[in-house]
Formats: structure tokens, sequence, C-alpha cells
């Protein structure tokens, strides 16, 4: 199912009042009005207007319905990325909020290892890996924010997975892919757009 913009609005207002609920108030802000079915999803937050991370966290798989899975993956983004500090609650008017909503992930099927590149579609494509040894997950915005091809890409997944950057060549593993339809505020508090992913042909 592919969302409107009034949807995608609603989510990223969602995910703002979910943060500023638990900052201020240690409140569980309660979404309303948003679909009941299960999603994946992930909220990622940027400093304006450079646009640098200050956090992303979510839930690739379908396995909650939207607005619970979004309010958590809000919370989890602005306090609980191992990769910085939590978020307070007068930083937050400085942040820009993104809602990715995720397709449910399917596996790449593939003869020889070395077909992989040519099988992803940079652009549109997420990835997850799978493996014995940890998982990594990648939205499909983030190989074009950095100009990635396809086996870049791959080796960007293995390394967010904590594995050998060669590890897609050689390691026992499953990769799956999804899209996203991104929603994100202009500025902080802002008005919401929907973010087109774009094809690039590496």
């Amino acid at each position: 199912m592919k969302f409107d913009i009034a949807t995608g609005d609603a989510a990223v207002r969602c995910a703002r009042r979910a943060i500023e609920a638990y900052l201020s108030r240690g409140e569980i802000y309660e979404c309303v009005g948003l679909p009941s079915e299960k999603r994946g999803v992930f909220v990622s937050l940027y400093r304006h207007p450079t646009h640098e991370l200050r956090g992303c966290i979510g839930f690739p798989y379908p396995v909650l319905p939207l607005s619970e899975a979004l309010v958590k993956a809000a919370i989890s983004a602005a306090i609980e990325d191992p990769r910085f500090n939590p978020v307070n609650l007068e930083e937050l008017d400085g942040l820009i909020v993104e809602v990715s909503i995720l397709t449910p992930p399917e596996e790449i099927k593939y003869r020889e290892r070395l077909e992989l590149p040519n099988l992803i579609k940079v652009g549109v494509d997420g990835l997850i890996i799978e493996t014995p040894y940890g998982s990594g997950l990648l939205l499909p915005q983030v190989p074009i924010e950095y100009g990635w091809d396809a086996e870049t890409f791959l080796t960007h997944l293995c390394l967010k997975a904590g594995l050998n950057p060669t590890y897609w060549i050689h390691g026992k593993m499953r990769i799956l892919r999804y899209t996203a339809q991104i929603f994100r505020e202009r500025t902080p508090k802002g008005e919401v757009v929907e973010v087109p992913l774009s094809v690039e042909t590496c």
C-alpha cells in the first residue's frame, strides 16, 4: 500500500510528538489516525541545516501496527542510538524528523555471488544482511546521500553488521531487499514533504 502525503504528514507529526512527550514528561504518546496495518518503519533525526545525522532507529519487519512501531522507533532514535548521546528537549527544536515506511523485505535470489551488485537498484532498494554472526540494515536513501554504487553499498552493509567488508562475496548469509516511502520536514516543525528516491544506474 502506498501512502499519500496526508498520511506521511501525520506520521512525521506523530514521531515528533512522541519524542516531545517522552523527553518532557516521560510519557508514551499515542498516535491516532494512522493506518492499522503492520509495517516496518525507521525514524531518522538530522541537525538543521547541516543535515548531519543525529539518530536513526527502527523496525525492518512488519511486526507491529504502524502507529505503535512509529512511536517506539521515534523515542529510540532520540535516546537509544548507541552512536550518539541522547537528544535533549531543547535540542529537538533544531532537528529535522524523517520517517521511512518500509515494504516487507524479500530475499534476493542469485546464482553467483558476484551477480549481486547487478541485482540491486541503487536509489530504490534498501538492504538487510542476515548472517550467523550478526545482521545489518541500510535504508535506500543512504547510497544516494553518499554516492555509492551497488558494490560499495554491499560493502558498507557488511561493515554495518560488523563483518568483513567482502563478506557478501564469500560468507554465509541472506541478503534481503525492501523499498521505502520517505517523509521529512523541510525545517524543524515545518512543512512535511515526500522525498523521492532516484534510480541510479551504477
